[in-house]
């Protein structure tokens, strides 16, 4: 388990820096009336964060050879 936390180690940080970013657009911008699929509720927002950090921070793990 430590092994794979330390080789996936950019993927979790983008995935926290993601939830954040998520929490964080829901609390200052949102959607006020409740018809915005994501960003109407704090845990869709905050799961859709966390999949586009993760995603985002993966594209720059370099693969071993």
């Amino acid at each position: 388990m430590k092994n794979w936390v330390l080789n996936n180690k950019l993927l979790l940080i983008g995935i926290i820096v993601g939830a954040i970013g998520g929490y964080l657009y829901w609390q200052q911008i949102g959607c006020s009336n409740g018809t915005c699929m994501i960003t109407s509720k704090w845990h869709n927002s905050t799961a859709y964060g966390a999949v586009m950090g993760g995603l985002l921070f993966s594209i720059f793990k370099k693969e071993k050879k």
